[in-house]
């Protein structure tokens, strides 16, 4: 591993274009946004992140699991066919260190435990029960993070899964994960470190696309809502996650300024508004699958992510609130399709 690789991608592009061209479209704009996405005058911590992928022992094949609460590779056996010393094992602990914070996982390489801020397999659980058959999909995770959900989705069976987020640590962390799962027998996972913004109009590729945790961060959530729309062929289906309130069609929440100490939420609309603003984005079945509160189970400061979290963001006398007042977060899933 030297620099960033993005050939099996492109060629993957390349391949599936010709049934649906607007990947060829997507392909020829990729390259310059992927050197604007790692310009190191940007980016300049980025270079870093890499050293330390680069730095983590070859491993041609391990025992992995992707159906697993924690993405999971052990007996990881080298390039020379040689196991992992407890020196270099000990040595993998100390790199993936150096990528804090992890936020979405958790991992479990080669005896390195990465217990994430978010334990994001409690979102796969109330997710995968409403996902139906998954094997042969052709899936884009968007705002995927370090692609946890993108590694599940292969683990039952996706023909790729495709994860895409802006954040190069995130992309650093996804190569990472990747180089310790082993060269051999991996699926057809891949990590761009791109938003949705660089997909073109009509994109019309994906069997499903996943948007979780992105819309609040939205300044404008219908058109984020056409975004996803434009990227899924006709016929695929949206899996939307997001924060919500309760009330009618009309009830939205626009904090003065932050919410649970984000500054970047915008809208929080109810379930039935959301459901609203959907039918306007032409989706159709439109369910709601899951309406949870967010707790400090599955969401917390870790030995990987030591900043504050979700128990910091809450009002100290009364959970049920935000510390500046607001419903605390509930997030729900929801389905829908692009009509054929």
């Amino acid at each position: 591993m030297s620099e960033p690789d993005f050939s099996a991608v492109f060629r993957l592009l390349a391949e599936e274009g010709r049934e649906r061209p607007g990947l060829h479209q997507w392909l020829a704009l990729l390259p310059g946004q992927l050197k604007e996405a790692l310009d190191p005058k940007r980016f300049p911590e980025f270079n870093g992140w890499w050293q330390r992928v680069k730095q983590l022992p070859e491993i041609e094949t391990s025992q992995f699991n992707l159906q697993t609460a924690a993405i999971t590779a052990t007996q990881g056996l080298k390039t020379d066919g040689q196991p992992l010393g407890e020196g270099e094992k000990n040595q993998i602990a100390g790199l993936l260190k150096g990528l804090m914070p992890w936020r979405k996982g958790p991992f479990d390489l080669h005896g390195t435990y990465i217990d994430t801020e978010w334990r994001s397999d409690f979102k796969w659980d109330r997710l995968r029960p409403h996902l139906g058959r998954l094997e042969g999909r052709k899936i884009l995770d968007v705002g995927g993070g370090s692609g946890y959900h993108a590694w599940r989705l292969a683990g039952e069976g996706a023909a790729f899964t495709l994860c895409i987020d802006p954040s190069p640590r995130f992309y650093a962390q996804f190569e990472a994960v990747k180089k310790l799962l082993g060269t051999q027998g991996l699926p057809e996972v891949y990590h761009l470190p791109v938003g949705i913004e660089a997909l073109p109009d009509q994109l019309a590729a994906f069997d499903w696309v996943l948007s979780m945790g992105v819309l609040y961060h939205r300044r404008s959530p219908i058109d984020h809502l056409l975004e996803l729309k434009s990227a899924l062929r006709p016929g695929g289906e949206l899996v939307l996650e997001t924060l919500v309130i309760e009330g009618d069609e009309q009830a939205v929440l626009i904090p003065e300024d932050r919410y649970a100490a984000m500054r970047n939420v915008w809208f929080l609309p109810s379930v039935k508004a959301l459901e609203l603003w959907l039918r306007r984005a032409g989706f159709t079945n439109i369910r709601c699958v899951s309406q949870e509160k967010t707790t400090t189970e599955e969401q917390r400061a870790t030995d990987w992510m030591t900043f504050q979290s979700l128990a910091d963001f809450l009002d100290s006398e009364n959970p049920d609130l935000t510390r500046e007042g607001y419903p605390a977060p509930v997030r729900a899933v929801l389905l829908a399709e692009k009509p054929d």
